[in-house]
């Protein structure tokens, strides 16, 4: 069997005022998933436990990261994280507060035969 790439779901998501790097990127995470109900899982005879879903997360410090918290965001599935530099973060007008924004993309994989 050999692992085939079926979704691909994007998502943004921000902490307005904590500069909580990981809030954001469950935000944007939740963003690209709550938006759908998958049933490719099913549609290819498998059931939803059985998808890979890689996670991409993009924000300015990925080291501040948790990746722990963004696995659990997942239902189901097995999962790994890719959190690398992007996102932006915005300086208030008196410099006292930073808002944090993170993209996220949810890579849906089957292991399927023959493909």
């Amino acid at each position: 069997m050999t692992m085939k790439r079926m979704i691909v779901e994007i998502g943004m998501g921000t902490d307005l005022r904590g500069s909580d790097y990981t809030k954001a990127a469950v935000r944007a995470l939740k963003d690209a998933l709550w938006h759908n109900s998958l049933t490719i899982a099913n549609a290819a005879g498998q059931g939803p436990e059985n998808m890979f879903v890689h996670v991409l997360i993009g924000v300015p410090k990925p080291e501040a990261v948790d990746k722990n918290e963004i696995i659990g965001v997942l239902p189901y599935g097995k999962a790994s994280v890719e959190v690398v530099q992007g996102g932006l973060e915005i300086m208030n007008d008196e410099g006292t507060n930073l808002t944090v924004i993170a993209n996220a993309a949810a890579i849906v994989s089957l292991d399927l035969p023959g493909a």
